[in-house]
């Protein structure tokens, strides 16, 4: 096994004697930084978390496992290759980017009208980009970081060096509590109840993935905060969707008996977000020790930011990888949103391999955390080959439309079973 593979497969607590093979594809992901490398390990390691998991199944050999470059590069990037009706998906908003500050730059992510509006009203600005541009170039980058933040919405100071922080990649406590045995099946996740309580890639990336390995994947959004159509449209492969308000008597009462049969709790909210409802993941195990939660943050679970709100974009300009990727002294980024993605397929591969281990288990992961280890612990390792996007996309009749999008890269063929639903149409239950 490759060290980057293998420094993943580790920090999962994957035996040591099982390996991944790759079929190389030419410069895919290319970047100062080796994204590359990082991209193909955390899909290895899933589809070996994978492999593993259906030969304790169904009490069989582990199989050679071997991943495609080409479908880890066009899955990383699976947003941008969406096509709703031959129309594009849509990209970041005209308020989400780099700009110039008196000393520096700032990155904002403004995608969601609520976040548009607070970055806004915290700048004291109307919704015009020539606006926001003058009044950022009058300001420092760490006042308007704090300003913006102060009013809920999202801006960044860009670091002129990599952070230093080194975070963990994976952190697994298991509550000592056996789970129940899944019965031999054709796919690996088969029969797993997983609650989906993510929003945007990471999360949804994750489950998607799940969804795909067989498992029973139900979405649960609050109907007060929707969704983007053409996000959901590429995250929402295979999985349902649904809306409850967890204020609400019902609705509530509706959830917890979900919870109740659910076997893996996924959760991707700003931290506190859950807490109030009392879903934080220890809450979570008071009730149910033997579930399987996964936790995902954006700045981690430690120091000053680990309670703060964030994304992958911001992610990157905090931690220096944009100031790595700077061309001509404008930050620059990575190509694709490969923390959000590299996480998901690391957080589907630790929630595997807790299934595997038959026990409870919490487990925790970030986009900072996958920062770290793009930034200090992986060596790029030479390419070879030609890339080639197309054999890995496909057409699926959707109630979106007709959709042109990237196949799951854990195989050599075959997509999700059924396409998204329209979100927030499902009925909350279980199949």
């Amino acid at each position: 096994m490759d060290p980057v593979t293998a420094h993943a497969w580790t920090a999962l607590g994957g035996r040591p004697d099982l390996t991944v093979e790759y079929t190389t594809a030419g410069e895919v992901l290319n970047a100062h930084l080796p994204v590359r490398d990082m991209a193909r390990a955390t899909v290895g390691v899933c589809a070996l978390a994978a492999a593993e998991l259906s030969a304790r199944r169904n009490n069989t050999p582990i199989p050679p496992v071997t991943v495609d470059e080409a479908a880890v590069a066009t899955a990383f990037i699976s947003e941008r290759h969406l096509r709703i009706d031959g129309r594009t998906g849509a990209t970041f908003a005209p308020l989400s980017g780099f700009w110039r500050t008196a000393d520096g730059w700032v990155r904002t992510h403004a995608n969601y009208p609520h976040h548009r509006a607070r970055l806004l009203k915290a700048l004291n600005i109307t919704e015009d980009r020539t606006a926001l541009e003058r009044e950022l170039a009058t300001r420092q980058a760490v006042e308007v970081q704090e300003t913006v933040y102060a009013a809920g919405g999202l801006a960044v100071a860009v670091a002129t060096e990599p952070d230093q922080t080194r975070r963990p990649l994976v952190v697994t406590r298991p509550t000592n509590a056996e789970r129940r045995v899944l019965p031999p099946a054709s796919r690996p996740a088969e029969g797993v109840r997983v609650l989906d309580l993510t929003r945007v890639i990471a999360g949804p990336v994750a489950t998607r993935t799940l969804a795909f390995l067989g498992a029973d994947v139900l979405r649960v959004d609050s109907p007060h905060l929707p969704e983007d159509p053409d996000a959901h449209a590429d995250t929402g492969m295979g999985k349902r969707s649904t809306l409850l308000d967890l204020t609400t008597g019902h609705d509530r009462r509706t959830f917890d008996d979900l919870l109740d049969q659910a076997d893996v709790v996924v959760t991707g909210y700003r931290p506190g977000a859950l807490d109030r409802h009392d879903l934080a993941p220890e809450a979570l195990h008071e009730k149910r020790p033997d579930l399987v939660v996964a936790q995902l943050r954006a700045w981690g679970y430690t120091g000053d930011w680990s309670h703060r709100r964030g994304f992958d974009s911001l992610v990157q300009a905090a931690t220096g990888i944009a100031a790595v990727e700077s061309t001509d002294g404008t930050p620059g980024v990575l190509p694709a949103q490969a923390l959000d993605h590299g996480t998901g397929y690391l957080l589907a591969a630790a929630v595997l391999r807790a299934l595997t281990e038959r026990q409870g288990r919490h487990l925790r992961l970030s986009l900072a955390g996958t920062a770290s280890w793009l930034l200090h612990d992986i060596e790029p390792s030479p390419a070879r080959g030609d890339y080639d996007p197309e054999p890995w996309l496909v057409e699926t009749a959707s109630p979106y439309g007709t959709l042109r999008h990237a196949r799951p890269p854990l195989t050599e063929d075959g997509t999700w079973e059924r396409p998204p639903t329209l979100w927030g149409t499902d009925e909350p239950r279980w199949l």
